[in-house]
């Protein structure tokens, strides 16, 4: 998490295959819950959330993206391992541009010095809220037609 009192500024994709999306899984230690949400990452000063939704994925894991449509913002209010968070959410519909994205499982990769994974999983699962998507306004944009 970061500063304590700050909003903090995120672009995040929101990358569908079919009836399935890529997404990043978390974990609260605190409530020892896990959570998924869109990757991406924070937006730097001077920088625009186009860029640096391209180039949160680029360093987290080596993908290009294509197709780069704005969807709208969110704001998330939250409490993560016990401590208050405030976030915007610059939200884009992209896609992966090389196919191979498409047939992995998951990417295992290092984001400030933690392991993460992100994952391929069918929308059906959140909706049914057999696993927790964070902020849920996100369900909203994955299940309308775009």
């Amino acid at each position: 998490m970061h500063k304590q009192n700050e909003i903090r500024v995120l672009a995040l994709g929101l990358i569908r295959d079919g009836n399935r999306v890529f997404i990043s899984q978390g974990y609260d230690p605190q409530t020892q819950e896990t959570f998924y949400r869109a990757m991406g990452g924070g937006v730097d000063f001077g920088e625009t959330s186009f860029a640096a939704l391209q180039r949160e994925f680029y360093e987290e894991i080596q993908a290009e993206l294509t197709n780069i449509h704005y969807l709208g913002c969110l704001e998330n209010i939250f409490t993560y391992n016990g401590q208050l968070g405030h976030e915007i959410i610059q939200l884009y519909q992209c896609d992966f541009a090389e196919p191979k994205f498409y047939q992995l499982e998951k990417i295992v990769f290092t984001e400030s010095k933690r392991q993460k994974t992100a994952l391929w999983i069918e929308i059906s699962r959140f909706q049914s809220r057999e696993l927790k998507l964070v902020p849920e306004q996100f369900l909203e944009f994955l299940i309308k037609k775009t």
